[in-house]
Protein backbone atom coordinates (compact mmCIF):
# COMPACT_ATOMS: atom_id res chain seq x y z
CA UNK A 1 0.00 0.00 0.00
CA UNK A 2 1.12 3.62 -0.14
CA UNK A 3 2.96 5.29 2.79
CA UNK A 4 0.45 6.54 4.69
CA UNK A 5 2.66 9.67 5.18
CA UNK A 6 2.07 11.50 1.66
CA UNK A 7 -1.75 12.11 2.62
CA UNK A 8 -0.28 14.38 5.21
CA UNK A 9 2.59 15.60 3.87
CA UNK A 10 2.08 15.34 -0.02
CA UNK A 11 -2.05 15.14 -0.57
CA UNK A 12 -1.99 17.37 -3.66
CA UNK A 13 0.73 15.63 -5.28
CA UNK A 14 -0.45 12.20 -4.39
CA UNK A 15 -3.99 13.08 -5.45
CA UNK A 16 -2.66 14.37 -8.62
CA UNK A 17 -0.66 11.08 -9.39
CA UNK A 18 -3.95 8.93 -8.14
CA UNK A 19 -6.14 11.15 -10.45
CA UNK A 20 -4.16 9.72 -13.34
CA UNK A 21 -5.14 6.32 -11.90
CA UNK A 22 -8.78 7.14 -11.93
CA UNK A 23 -8.86 7.10 -7.47
CA UNK A 24 -11.45 10.36 -6.86
CA UNK A 25 -10.10 12.97 -4.57
CA UNK A 26 -12.80 12.32 -2.22
CA UNK A 27 -11.68 9.06 -1.65
CA UNK A 28 -8.18 9.99 -0.76
CA UNK A 29 -9.88 13.26 1.36
CA UNK A 30 -11.98 10.25 3.15
CA UNK A 31 -8.41 8.17 3.75
CA UNK A 32 -7.12 11.64 5.08
CA UNK A 33 -10.02 11.82 7.46
CA UNK A 34 -9.63 8.35 9.17
CA UNK A 35 -5.97 9.06 9.28
CA UNK A 36 -6.26 12.14 11.32
CA UNK A 37 -8.72 10.80 13.42
CA UNK A 38 -6.56 7.41 14.39
CA UNK A 39 -3.79 9.98 14.81
CA UNK A 40 -6.09 11.80 17.52
CA UNK A 41 -6.99 8.67 19.61
CA UNK A 42 -3.42 7.64 20.03
CA UNK A 43 -2.71 10.84 20.81
CA UNK A 44 -4.92 10.81 23.32
CA UNK A 45 -4.02 7.05 24.56
CA UNK A 46 -0.77 8.41 25.27
CA UNK A 47 -2.06 11.41 27.18
CA UNK A 48 -4.40 8.78 29.36
CA UNK A 49 -1.08 6.76 29.61
CA UNK A 50 0.96 9.17 31.11
CA UNK A 51 -1.92 11.06 33.31
CA UNK A 52 -2.13 7.07 34.70
CA UNK A 53 1.52 6.90 35.24
CA UNK A 54 1.92 10.39 36.96
CA UNK A 55 -1.57 9.23 39.52
CA UNK A 56 0.35 6.24 40.28
CA UNK A 57 3.29 8.39 41.34
CA UNK A 58 1.18 10.77 43.30
CA UNK A 59 -0.94 8.11 44.64
CA UNK A 60 2.11 6.35 46.24
CA UNK A 61 3.28 9.91 48.02
CA UNK A 62 -0.20 11.70 48.87
CA UNK A 63 -0.78 11.57 52.71
CA UNK A 64 -4.08 9.39 53.41
CA UNK A 65 -6.60 11.89 53.19
CA UNK A 66 -5.77 12.56 49.19
CA UNK A 67 -5.28 9.05 48.72
CA UNK A 68 -9.30 8.01 47.78
CA UNK A 69 -9.90 11.05 45.03
CA UNK A 70 -6.41 10.20 43.50
CA UNK A 71 -7.39 7.10 43.02
CA UNK A 72 -11.01 7.59 42.01
CA UNK A 73 -9.16 10.20 38.97
CA UNK A 74 -6.90 7.05 38.34
CA UNK A 75 -9.73 5.03 37.95
CA UNK A 76 -12.02 7.40 35.82
CA UNK A 77 -8.33 7.46 33.53
CA UNK A 78 -8.29 3.59 32.88
CA UNK A 79 -12.18 3.76 32.57
CA UNK A 80 -11.66 6.62 29.53
CA UNK A 81 -8.19 4.22 28.26
CA UNK A 82 -10.37 1.15 27.77
CA UNK A 83 -12.92 2.96 26.14
CA UNK A 84 -10.26 4.06 23.80
CA UNK A 85 -8.30 0.89 23.23
CA UNK A 86 -10.88 -0.86 21.20
CA UNK A 87 -11.60 2.59 18.99
CA UNK A 88 -7.72 3.22 18.54
CA UNK A 89 -7.61 -0.44 16.81
CA UNK A 90 -10.68 0.15 14.96
CA UNK A 91 -9.67 2.84 13.55
CA UNK A 92 -6.30 1.64 12.66
CA UNK A 93 -8.33 -1.41 11.07
CA UNK A 94 -10.24 1.03 8.91
CA UNK A 95 -7.60 2.80 7.48
CA UNK A 96 -5.82 -0.51 6.55
CA UNK A 97 -8.98 -1.33 4.94
CA UNK A 98 -9.42 2.40 2.99
CA UNK A 99 -5.54 2.48 2.80
CA UNK A 100 -5.45 -1.29 0.47
CA UNK A 101 -7.97 -0.38 -2.31
CA UNK A 102 -5.71 2.90 -3.64
CA UNK A 103 -2.97 1.18 -6.43
CA UNK A 104 0.01 2.40 -5.90
CA UNK A 105 1.56 5.88 -7.77
CA UNK A 106 2.05 6.02 -11.07
CA UNK A 107 5.84 6.95 -12.59
CA UNK A 108 5.62 9.63 -13.85
CA UNK A 109 7.05 8.62 -17.36
CA UNK A 110 3.72 5.85 -17.61
CA UNK A 111 1.88 6.89 -20.47
CA UNK A 112 -1.74 7.84 -19.86
CA UNK A 113 -4.56 6.23 -21.51
CA UNK A 114 -6.80 3.18 -20.68
CA UNK A 115 -6.22 -0.36 -22.38
CA UNK A 116 -3.19 -1.90 -24.30
CA UNK A 117 -4.09 -0.15 -27.36
CA UNK A 118 -2.76 3.27 -25.77
CA UNK A 119 0.62 1.37 -25.01
CA UNK A 120 3.29 2.73 -26.31
CA UNK A 121 6.20 1.20 -28.32
CA UNK A 122 9.80 1.26 -27.19
CA UNK A 123 11.61 -0.86 -29.22
CA UNK A 124 11.43 -3.59 -31.43
CA UNK A 125 13.63 -7.19 -31.79
CA UNK A 126 14.33 -9.81 -34.26
CA UNK A 127 12.90 -10.27 -37.64
CA UNK A 128 9.22 -10.18 -38.51
CA UNK A 129 8.70 -14.02 -40.22
CA UNK A 130 7.58 -14.86 -43.50
CA UNK A 131 6.23 -17.64 -45.28
CA UNK A 132 6.32 -19.01 -48.86
CA UNK A 133 2.96 -20.89 -47.72
CA UNK A 134 0.33 -19.60 -45.64
CA UNK A 135 1.06 -19.81 -42.38
CA UNK A 136 -0.77 -21.95 -39.73
CA UNK A 137 -1.80 -21.34 -35.93
CA UNK A 138 -0.71 -23.00 -33.16
CA UNK A 139 -3.65 -25.35 -32.96
CA UNK A 140 -3.71 -26.73 -36.33
CA UNK A 141 0.13 -26.98 -36.02
CA UNK A 142 -0.26 -28.99 -32.97
CA UNK A 143 -3.07 -31.03 -33.96
CA UNK A 144 -1.11 -31.88 -37.23
CA UNK A 145 2.06 -33.28 -35.22
CA UNK A 146 -0.22 -34.55 -32.82
CA UNK A 147 1.57 -32.87 -29.33
CA UNK A 148 -1.60 -30.77 -28.56
CA UNK A 149 -4.97 -32.08 -27.52
CA UNK A 150 -7.35 -29.12 -26.46
CA UNK A 151 -10.83 -31.67 -27.52
CA UNK A 152 -10.07 -34.77 -24.58
CA UNK A 153 -8.69 -31.64 -22.13
CA UNK A 154 -12.15 -30.05 -22.34
CA UNK A 155 -13.83 -33.57 -22.35
CA UNK A 156 -11.85 -34.06 -18.98
CA UNK A 157 -11.31 -30.44 -17.53
CA UNK A 158 -13.80 -28.33 -19.04
CA UNK A 159 -12.76 -25.47 -21.71
CA UNK A 160 -9.43 -23.74 -21.04
CA UNK A 161 -7.33 -26.34 -20.90
CA UNK A 162 -5.20 -28.25 -22.86
CA UNK A 163 -3.28 -31.89 -22.86
CA UNK A 164 0.46 -31.31 -24.35
CA UNK A 165 2.23 -34.39 -25.69
CA UNK A 166 5.15 -35.78 -26.98
CA UNK A 167 7.58 -32.93 -29.08
CA UNK A 168 5.49 -30.60 -27.34
CA UNK A 169 6.34 -31.44 -23.99
CA UNK A 170 10.09 -31.65 -24.88
CA UNK A 171 10.40 -28.10 -25.94
CA UNK A 172 8.46 -26.76 -23.27
CA UNK A 173 11.00 -29.14 -20.63
CA UNK A 174 13.85 -27.16 -22.75
CA UNK A 175 12.64 -24.01 -22.70
CA UNK A 176 12.40 -24.21 -18.75
CA UNK A 177 16.23 -25.13 -18.55
CA UNK A 178 17.42 -22.40 -20.99
CA UNK A 179 15.31 -19.65 -19.41
CA UNK A 180 16.73 -21.24 -15.90
CA UNK A 181 20.25 -21.36 -17.33
CA UNK A 182 20.56 -17.68 -18.73
CA UNK A 183 18.87 -16.48 -15.23
CA UNK A 184 21.25 -18.38 -12.98
CA UNK A 185 24.30 -16.76 -14.47
CA UNK A 186 22.50 -13.27 -14.09
CA UNK A 187 22.70 -14.21 -10.26
CA UNK A 188 18.56 -15.68 -9.53
CA UNK A 189 18.30 -17.97 -7.60
CA UNK A 190 16.35 -20.93 -9.12
CA UNK A 191 13.61 -21.84 -6.74
CA UNK A 192 10.64 -24.28 -6.77
CA UNK A 193 8.06 -22.13 -4.46
CA UNK A 194 4.48 -23.63 -3.12
CA UNK A 195 1.80 -22.64 -5.55
CA UNK A 196 -1.32 -22.98 -2.89
CA UNK A 197 -0.67 -19.70 -0.16
CA UNK A 198 -2.56 -18.22 2.67
CA UNK A 199 -4.41 -14.94 2.13
CA UNK A 200 -1.73 -12.91 3.27
CA UNK A 201 0.73 -13.93 0.85
CA UNK A 202 -1.79 -12.74 -1.67
CA UNK A 203 -2.92 -9.42 0.09
CA UNK A 204 0.69 -8.73 0.57
CA UNK A 205 1.21 -8.93 -3.27
CA UNK A 206 -2.01 -6.78 -3.72
CA UNK A 207 -3.95 -9.59 -5.81
CA UNK A 208 -6.28 -9.34 -2.70
CA UNK A 209 -8.81 -8.21 -2.42
CA UNK A 210 -9.44 -6.54 -5.59
CA UNK A 211 -8.06 -9.24 -7.71
CA UNK A 212 -10.36 -12.02 -5.96
CA UNK A 213 -12.14 -12.43 -9.49
CA UNK A 214 -9.31 -14.57 -10.82
CA UNK A 215 -8.19 -16.66 -7.91
CA UNK A 216 -9.16 -20.11 -7.30
CA UNK A 217 -10.01 -20.26 -4.11
CA UNK A 218 -10.24 -23.64 -1.27
CA UNK A 219 -12.07 -22.43 1.63
CA UNK A 220 -12.19 -26.27 3.03
CA UNK A 221 -7.95 -25.27 3.63
CA UNK A 222 -8.39 -21.42 3.58
CA UNK A 223 -5.60 -21.56 0.40
CA UNK A 224 -5.86 -20.00 -2.43
CA UNK A 225 -3.99 -21.48 -5.88
CA UNK A 226 -1.66 -18.59 -7.02
CA UNK A 227 -1.70 -17.10 -10.85
CA UNK A 228 2.08 -16.33 -11.09
CA UNK A 229 4.93 -17.33 -8.42
CA UNK A 230 5.19 -13.75 -7.57
CA UNK A 231 3.17 -14.71 -4.96
CA UNK A 232 5.09 -17.11 -2.84
CA UNK A 233 8.56 -15.49 -4.09
CA UNK A 234 7.86 -12.19 -2.50
CA UNK A 235 5.94 -13.81 0.57
CA UNK A 236 9.13 -15.53 1.23
CA UNK A 237 10.88 -12.62 3.12
CA UNK A 238 7.35 -11.64 4.76
CA UNK A 239 8.20 -9.78 8.13
CA UNK A 240 11.93 -10.23 7.50
CA UNK A 241 14.49 -7.32 7.50
CA UNK A 242 17.22 -7.56 5.07
CA UNK A 243 20.81 -6.28 5.55
CA UNK A 244 21.11 -3.72 3.04
CA UNK A 245 24.28 -5.56 1.75
CA UNK A 246 22.57 -8.41 1.34
CA UNK A 247 20.60 -6.37 -1.61
CA UNK A 248 19.47 -7.24 -4.30
CA UNK A 249 18.51 -10.31 -3.91
CA UNK A 250 17.18 -12.23 -7.13
CA UNK A 251 14.74 -15.45 -7.63
CA UNK A 252 13.61 -17.11 -10.75
CA UNK A 253 10.58 -19.14 -9.51
CA UNK A 254 9.43 -21.94 -11.90
CA UNK A 255 5.89 -23.12 -11.54
CA UNK A 256 2.34 -23.79 -12.18
CA UNK A 257 -0.10 -21.43 -12.40
CA UNK A 258 -3.95 -20.98 -12.13
CA UNK A 259 -6.29 -18.43 -13.04
CA UNK A 260 -10.16 -18.00 -13.44
CA UNK A 261 -10.14 -15.92 -16.47
CA UNK A 262 -12.90 -14.13 -15.48
CA UNK A 263 -14.10 -11.09 -17.62
CA UNK A 264 -12.83 -13.04 -20.74
CA UNK A 265 -15.56 -14.51 -22.03
CA UNK A 266 -15.42 -15.65 -25.75
CA UNK A 267 -11.94 -14.18 -26.20
CA UNK A 268 -9.23 -16.30 -27.04
CA UNK A 269 -11.26 -19.49 -26.39
CA UNK A 270 -8.98 -21.58 -29.36
CA UNK A 271 -6.24 -23.85 -28.35
CA UNK A 272 -4.06 -22.73 -25.48
CA UNK A 273 -3.57 -19.06 -25.13
CA UNK A 274 -5.86 -18.30 -22.30
CA UNK A 275 -5.85 -21.06 -20.32
CA UNK A 276 -6.21 -21.91 -16.72
CA UNK A 277 -3.84 -23.41 -15.74
CA UNK A 278 0.02 -22.83 -17.34
CA UNK A 279 3.38 -22.70 -16.47
CA UNK A 280 5.62 -20.17 -15.96
CA UNK A 281 9.67 -19.19 -14.76
CA UNK A 282 9.30 -15.75 -13.23
CA UNK A 283 11.80 -13.41 -12.06
CA UNK A 284 11.60 -11.60 -8.58
CA UNK A 285 14.03 -9.35 -7.21
CA UNK A 286 14.27 -7.58 -4.10
CA UNK A 287 16.13 -3.97 -4.39
CA UNK A 288 16.93 -0.97 -2.44
CA UNK A 289 15.09 1.78 -3.73
CA UNK A 290 17.73 4.01 -5.34
CA UNK A 291 18.19 0.86 -7.21
CA UNK A 292 14.65 -0.40 -8.54
CA UNK A 293 14.33 1.47 -11.77
CA UNK A 294 18.01 0.37 -13.19
CA UNK A 295 16.32 -3.18 -11.50
CA UNK A 296 13.46 -2.72 -13.88
CA UNK A 297 15.67 -1.88 -16.88
CA UNK A 298 17.71 -4.76 -16.39
CA UNK A 299 14.56 -7.41 -16.07
CA UNK A 300 13.34 -6.04 -19.47
CA UNK A 301 16.27 -6.72 -20.89
CA UNK A 302 16.95 -10.07 -20.13
CA UNK A 303 13.29 -10.38 -21.27
CA UNK A 304 13.98 -9.37 -24.45
CA UNK A 305 17.38 -11.81 -24.89
CA UNK A 306 15.69 -14.93 -23.73
CA UNK A 307 13.06 -13.93 -26.10
CA UNK A 308 15.17 -12.85 -29.37
CA UNK A 309 17.54 -15.84 -28.47
CA UNK A 310 14.79 -17.91 -29.97
CA UNK A 311 14.46 -16.29 -32.83
CA UNK A 312 11.64 -14.44 -32.12
CA UNK A 313 10.75 -10.90 -33.40
CA UNK A 314 8.72 -8.71 -30.67
CA UNK A 315 8.05 -5.54 -29.40
CA UNK A 316 8.63 -3.32 -25.94
CA UNK A 317 5.85 -1.42 -24.73
CA UNK A 318 5.60 1.04 -21.78
CA UNK A 319 1.66 -0.11 -20.24
CA UNK A 320 -0.57 2.90 -19.95
CA UNK A 321 -1.13 4.29 -16.36
CA UNK A 322 -5.03 2.83 -16.75
CA UNK A 323 -3.85 -0.50 -17.24
CA UNK A 324 -1.27 -1.28 -14.72
CA UNK A 325 -1.90 -3.61 -11.81
CA UNK A 326 -2.73 -2.11 -8.70
CA UNK A 327 0.87 -2.60 -6.92
CA UNK A 328 2.58 -1.47 -10.54
CA UNK A 329 4.51 2.03 -10.58
CA UNK A 330 5.54 1.13 -14.02
CA UNK A 331 5.00 -1.84 -16.23
CA UNK A 332 6.72 -3.05 -19.56
CA UNK A 333 5.18 -5.77 -22.06
CA UNK A 334 6.60 -7.39 -24.56
CA UNK A 335 4.30 -8.61 -27.40
CA UNK A 336 5.37 -11.48 -30.04
CA UNK A 337 4.16 -11.78 -33.33
CA UNK A 338 2.02 -14.49 -33.58
CA UNK A 339 2.10 -15.99 -38.04
CA UNK A 340 -1.50 -17.72 -36.64
CA UNK A 341 -2.95 -14.60 -35.79
CA UNK A 342 -1.40 -11.48 -37.70
CA UNK A 343 -0.69 -9.71 -34.71
CA UNK A 344 1.32 -8.88 -31.39
CA UNK A 345 0.01 -10.23 -28.30
CA UNK A 346 1.82 -10.69 -24.62
CA UNK A 347 4.25 -13.01 -23.87
CA UNK A 348 5.81 -11.34 -21.02
CA UNK A 349 5.87 -8.55 -18.33
CA UNK A 350 7.79 -6.84 -15.98
CA UNK A 351 6.48 -4.51 -13.26
CA UNK A 352 8.42 -1.85 -10.72
CA UNK A 353 6.21 -2.37 -8.41
CA UNK A 354 8.52 0.60 -5.40
CA UNK A 355 7.29 -0.13 -2.05
CA UNK A 356 3.68 -1.01 -2.66
CA UNK A 357 4.19 -4.62 -1.36
CA UNK A 358 6.87 -4.55 0.62
CA UNK A 359 4.51 -2.40 2.89
CA UNK A 360 1.80 -5.24 2.92
CA UNK A 361 4.48 -8.12 3.22
CA UNK A 362 6.00 -6.12 6.21
CA UNK A 363 9.54 -6.66 4.23
CA UNK A 364 11.98 -3.85 5.25
CA UNK A 365 15.98 -3.29 5.27
CA UNK A 366 18.28 -1.89 7.47
CA UNK A 367 19.56 1.71 5.52
CA UNK A 368 23.36 2.77 6.14
CA UNK A 369 22.30 4.87 9.01
CA UNK A 370 20.69 2.16 10.71
CA UNK A 371 17.38 2.85 10.18
CA UNK A 372 14.62 0.36 8.61
CA UNK A 373 12.64 1.15 5.37
CA UNK A 374 10.67 -1.05 3.19
CA UNK A 375 12.18 -2.67 0.16
CA UNK A 376 11.34 -2.49 -3.40
CA UNK A 377 10.10 -5.28 -5.10
CA UNK A 378 10.28 -5.76 -8.73
CA UNK A 379 9.01 -9.05 -11.24
CA UNK A 380 9.23 -10.01 -14.55
CA UNK A 381 8.15 -13.03 -16.75
CA UNK A 382 11.36 -14.76 -17.53
CA UNK A 383 9.43 -17.38 -20.07
CA UNK A 384 5.67 -17.66 -20.27
CA UNK A 385 5.60 -21.44 -21.23
CA UNK A 386 2.32 -22.14 -23.10
CA UNK A 387 2.44 -18.54 -24.76
CA UNK A 388 6.38 -18.89 -25.94
CA UNK A 389 5.33 -22.59 -27.22
CA UNK A 390 2.81 -20.87 -29.06
CA UNK A 391 5.23 -18.29 -30.93
CA UNK A 392 7.92 -20.76 -31.08
CA UNK A 393 5.54 -23.10 -33.51
CA UNK A 394 4.32 -20.56 -35.39
CA UNK A 395 7.76 -18.62 -36.25
CA UNK A 396 9.18 -21.73 -36.72
CA UNK A 397 6.88 -23.59 -38.98
CA UNK A 398 8.32 -25.73 -41.97
CA UNK A 399 6.17 -26.10 -45.14
CA UNK A 400 5.75 -29.51 -44.33
CA UNK A 401 3.64 -29.02 -40.58
CA UNK A 402 7.22 -29.46 -39.03
CA UNK A 403 8.40 -27.13 -36.40
CA UNK A 404 12.33 -25.92 -36.29
CA UNK A 405 13.53 -26.11 -33.57
CA UNK A 406 16.10 -22.69 -32.52
CA UNK A 407 19.55 -23.51 -32.05
CA UNK A 408 19.51 -22.42 -28.78
CA UNK A 409 17.27 -25.11 -27.53
CA UNK A 410 18.45 -28.48 -29.61
CA UNK A 411 20.27 -29.24 -26.69
CA UNK A 412 18.17 -29.46 -23.86
CA UNK A 413 15.41 -30.85 -26.61
CA UNK A 414 17.66 -33.32 -28.37
CA UNK A 415 16.89 -32.58 -32.22
CA UNK A 416 16.71 -30.13 -34.96
CA UNK A 417 12.88 -30.71 -35.23
CA UNK A 418 9.50 -31.30 -34.06
CA UNK A 419 7.65 -33.84 -36.35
Amino acid sequence: MIDRRLLREAFEETAAALARRGVDRTELVRVQGLDERRRELIARGDELRAQQKELSRQVGAAPPDEKPALIERSKAVSAELKELEPAQAEAEARLDEALALLPNLPHPDVPDGVDERDAVELDRFGTLPEFAFKPKDHVELGEGLAVLDVPRAAKVSGSRFAYLLGGAVLLQLGLIRYAVDILTAEGFTPVIPPVLTRRDALFGTAFLPTGAEQIYEIPKDDLYLVGTSEVPLAAFHMDEIFDGDDLPMRYAGISTCFRREAGTYGKDTQGMFRVHQFDKVEMFAFTRPEDSEDEHERLRAIQQRILAGLGLHGRIVDIPVGDLGAAAARKYDIEVWLPGQDDYRELTSASNCTDYQARRLRCRYRTAAGDTAPVHTLNGTACALGRTLIALMEHHQQADGSVAVPEALQTYVGSERIG
